[in-house]
């Protein structure tokens, strides 16, 4: 196995359904413009709420990918 360097970025994706849609949408959509990703974590959960119910998930992320030598 070879030494690898890695970058981190920080995204939020969103999902009405739940908070693992949110996290699949979010790193489906990173995954279109960041090649190499290789590992993601959960920083934060949010909600919103209306009429006195959970309307929909907010999930930050740290996208760990890899540098191509």
């Amino acid at each position: 196995m070879s030494d690898k360097v890695y970058a981190m970025t920080k995204i939020v994706g969103t999902s009405e359904k739940s908070v693992e849609d949110a996290i699949r949408n979010a790193v489906e959509t990173a995954s279109a413009t960041i090649n190499n990703l290789d590992w993601f974590e959960v920083k934060e959960t949010r909600g919103c709420i209306e009429n006195n119910k959970v309307a929909s998930f907010q999930v930050t992320l740290e996208l760990g990918f890899r540098y191509e030598k």
